[in-house]
Formats: C-alpha cells, structure tokens, sequence
C-alpha cells in the first residue's frame, strides 16, 4: 500500500498522520509536549522534547496503520510559528533568562517582544506593508532583536534561528533549507521580491544578520512542498522507524496547513478556481484562530497580516488575520470561574466534555427563547485578554466583561461560556469585515481545529457571519493539509492544487439561523463599542499618571 505521513506539531502536543493518497486517515497518534510559562509574557518549549514527541508519534501511527516503512512514499511537517535556536553543533540554546539551553524556543504567543515590535513599527519601513502594516510580537525579528538585547551569549552562541517547521525538517534531513511560508510569514522575508532586505534589518537594529547575508536566518528558501535534497536522514530515519532517503516536504506553519486541508474541497460537484478560492475563507480554530483567504491581487488590508506571495497557494497572494486566543480563552473562562471544577467533575463523571455539559445546560435555559443566542442579551465580552492580533493589531489591548451580577452558579458559568463564544465569532466578523472592504467577496467559511468539534461554536459563528460554514470531511485537516505536501514532494502529485483537489472532501455544512441577524448585529454594535470605551478608560489612567 502506498501512504504519506502529515506531522503537526501544535501548541500543547505532536501528532502524526498515516494517510491514503485520496486523504483517508489510516492512523493517528499523538503526544503531549512540554510547555514553560513564566508570568503573561514569556512561554518556552524544548526542541529535544518536540521531536521526541514525534517519534513516538510516527511510530504509534504507523503501528495503528498496520503499515511498514517502505509503504511510506513521503513526510510533511507542519508546526507553530515558533522561534527555535541551535547552536554550531545543532545543539538547543537557551532563549530563557533562566539560562536552561533545554528551552531553547520561544513560542508563537510569547508577547516578551512587545516593546522590541513598537520600536519596529516606529521606523515605518516598506516592510511593514507586507505585514498588514504592523508587525506582531508573535513575528520573529522582534523576538530575534529582544534576544539580541537581553540575552547577548545566546545571540552569539547561536548558528541558526528556525522557525518551528523548519527546524523539523532540518531535524529529519539534516539540511538547513528554509520554507517560503515561515519566512515570508513570520520573518519578513520578501517572497514576491525572493530577498531579504538588508537595509530592514539595518534600520531596526539587526544589521549584523545582513552583514552575515542572513546565513543564520537562512538563504536557500524553498516552495512548500518541495522535496528537501537527500530527503530523510539516517539518523532521523532510525528514530523515526522509516526508511532513509523518504521524501520530506517542505514545511508549513500549522494554520497554514488546516487551510491546505480543506480549502479546496470542491461543493456541489464544483471546480475549485482560483475565482472561487477568492470567495472563501479557512478558519483555523484551535489554542488561537486564524483566518486565511488567497487571492490573485495584492490587497492592502490594514491590520491582516499580509500580503504575502506565494506563501501558501503558488503565484497567489495570502493574507492572514488571527485572533491571539480563542479555545485557550474558553478554557481561561471556565477555570476561573468558580464553578469551573464542579464542571469538570461533572464531565468526567458522565464521559462528557465540559463544552458537553456546558452546552446541555444551555439548552435547558434557551428553553423559553427564541433562539440560545438570546441568553447573553445582557452579558458581553470584549476577547482581547491576550491583546488583539487583526484587525486591531494592538498587542496592549486587554479583554472585559460586563453585565455580571452576585451570582457564581453553573447557569452563570454557561452564559459566560456563551457570550464568550460570541465574543469571538464577533473578532472574525470584524475581521472578514476588514477583508471584504479591502477586495475580498468572501462568502464561504471553511472551518477545522478542535473548536470545531463544539456544536456551539459553529452555531454561533454561522449566525453570527450570516453565512454558511463548512467542514472537512476528514476532521484532522491540519494534519492532512502536512501529509498533501508530503504528495507533492514524493511526486505523487505534481502541485499543491492537485493534491487539495484529490485529498480535500468536504463534510458537514452549518448554515446561519433565520431570525438571529438582527439581535447579533446589536451586539456586534456593543462589541465595538467595549473596545472605544476601553481605550477611553486607559486614555483616562494616562492622564492620571
């Protein structure tokens, strides 16, 4: 049987994917990972216990599979847009002020660099068009310059910044190649331009990379999917428990690959143009969310990432809105509350989610309403509990909560859930509010992560967006979005589109509710009205100081 293998590494775990050429999952493992969190800002993996996590992984994968090494024409990797630092002698370096070499990667919601990325926007350079016009904490220069400035033996010590994916195919192939989508995504790398602009990082305090013409961040950048020379090492392959020489594709950020996933399932027997991909929208729901669309002009959209050439779909432009936290918003709400342990005895005594029996206690309270979004008429949030990433692009921002009163039951604990939830289909209104104002026709959400396994969830945002959401066949899109370029790079498929088009099936439609449009559109208002009234509040407290 022939069968590629897709990697994901996410925020909290590594999984791998055995799947058929037509998508299928034959096997999926997965292992948690390790994850240091010292106060908001600062959050730390180990790369050592990453790919540990991996192989054991792969090996479970391919033993539920029932499959041998020779079976496995190709691998693809997909992770977070992680900051990875290794030395000369491909050992991990310390990015902690702790000084432990063992924490060598500073994590995609890692906010340390926040003061680094205001002095980055101050300098107005051309290149922060291409990053929506401000560049993010959560990019990789203002990590790089913070640990130019505050761990100065780390910066020497270091050889190589990866991105996260790339570090893992440099893991599997011993190449250090770098992937167009990390570096025109996350490190300013100019894809429709193929350099790196030197007087960027002069300007902004990294000039010493641009005189080492970038060695250390990378200069042979390859299309994802291409096959890295050599392709799995024997090293890797021993730990892997596959063969040498296995095609390894070139990697993908994991929001990235969801959209590869899933975005080109064709409905109702429809070719997927490059038309039609302008008219949708690949909603990555997981720890964060992202929101990624491609067309085949250049938009300028202020506050989405983007635009970005080539950076997920060849020849076309990407550009990516994002929300800093929504599942682990969620999970925040409800361990806060104090009710949140009584619910999650309560799932575990039943075999139940806490969202399960959240969601059960709403539908026991929307009982005499018209429809369960009326529950939360009084109780609103503003999400931005870990800044705003689009279209606001405000790291500072914080989140709020009004309407509570002296109650700290289970019901109270649902409606917050609820209004939560809302909160967040909200920011993705806003967000493909932006885009459509910009160019966009988006008309079609494609939805994948975890946040889609809830039934609440989608209602929500289906009602909310006034538009209809669809769902990938296979669940585990993201994985399979790494395993289509693992096709690709094997030569089973000769392009990513004709790999989507022959691994994309779509599953489930969620169309919006009759009725709900004018009660959201009341809360969008209050929604956007928290935000006003929140900077108002600081632009107060300013004053005072």
């Amino acid at each position: 049987m022939t069968a590629i293998i897709g990697i994901d590494v996410g925020t909290g775990s590594a999984r791998a994917g055995v799947f058929d050429l037509a998508g299928k999952m034959l096997g999926v493992a997965s292992r948690n990972i390790q994850t240091w969190k010292t106060g908001a800002d600062f959050v730390e993996q180990s790369s050592d216990n990453i790919w540990l996590a991996i192989c054991e992984s792969v090996q479970e994968a391919m033993a539920l599979a029932n499959l041998q090494p020779g079976d496995i024409k190709g691998l693809g990797f997909d992770a977070t847009c992680s900051l990875v630092a290794i030395d000369k002698a491909g050992q991990p370096v310390t990015v902690s002020p702790d000084g432990d070499d063992a924490r060598n990667i500073i994590v995609w919601m890692d906010h340390r660099a926040t003061p680094q990325a205001a002095k980055i926007n101050s300098s107005e350079h051309r290149v922060l068009h291409y990053v929506g016009g401000t560049i993010s904490p959560e990019m990789e220069t203002p990590k790089l310059l913070w640990l130019k400035e505050n761990l100065p033996k780390t910066w020497e010590r270091t050889a190589h910044f990866f991105d996260l994916p790339d570090f893992l195919t440099w893991r599997a192939t011993g190449k250090t190649s770098r992937s167009l989508c990390s570096t025109v995504c996350k490190w300013t790398y100019l894809g429709h331009e193929q350099q790196w602009d030197r007087e960027y990082f002069e300007s902004i305090g990294l000039g010493d990379l641009a005189q080492e013409d970038f060695s250390r961040l990378g200069t042979d950048i390859l299309p994802m999917g291409s096959p890295v020379t050599g392709g799995l090492s024997a090293q890797a392959a021993a730990e892997l428990g596959l063969y040498e020489g296995t095609a390894v594709a070139t990697s993908i950020i994991d929001a990235h690959a969801g959209a590869l996933g899933i975005i080109g399932a064709s409905l109702d027997n429809q070719p997927v143009t490059k038309d039609v991909l302008e008219t949708r929208l690949a909603l990555i729901c997981g720890t964060s969310s992202c929101h990624m669309a491609v067309s085949q002009e250049a938009y300028s959209i202020p506050g989405v990432w983007g635009p970005y050439f080539s950076a997920m779909l060849p020849d076309m432009w990407l550009h990516e809105g994002g929300q800093s936290t929504t599942g682990a918003l969620i999970d925040h709400i409800i361990n806060s509350h104090a009710c949140g342990q009584e619910v999650k005895e309560q799932a575990d005594a039943g075999g139940l989610s806490v969202y399960q029996v959240l969601n059960e206690r709403l539908d026991i309270l929307a009982a005499t309403k018209a429809f369960p979004a009326q529950l939360t008429q009084n109780r609103h949030i503003l999400p931005y509990f870990h800044g705003n990433r689009s279209p606001r692009a405000n790291p500072l921002l914080r989140g709020a909560v009004a309407g509570l009163c002296l109650e700290n039951t289970m019901d109270d604990l649902a409606l917050t859930y609820l209004a939560t939830i809302q909160a967040i289909a909200y920011g993705t209104k806003h967000i493909v509010e932006r885009m459509n104002q910009s160019g966009y026709k988006i008309k079609t959400i494609f939805a994948c992560g975890g946040d889609c396994k809830n039934p609440v969830f989608l209602r929500e945002h289906a009602d909310i967006l006034d538009c209809q959401i669809v769902l990938a066949q296979e669940s585990e899109a993201v994985l399979l979005g790494a395993a289509t370029l693992a096709t690709v790079a094997a030569g089973v498929q000769p392009s990513i589109f004709t790999a989507m088009s022959a691994m994309n099936h779509a599953g489930e439609v969620i169309q919006p509710s009759a009725g709900t449009q004018r009660y959201h559109q009341q809360k969008y208002i209050v929604f956007k009205r928290m935000h006003d009234d929140l900077v108002a509040y600081q632009d107060l407290m300013q004053i005072a100081d």
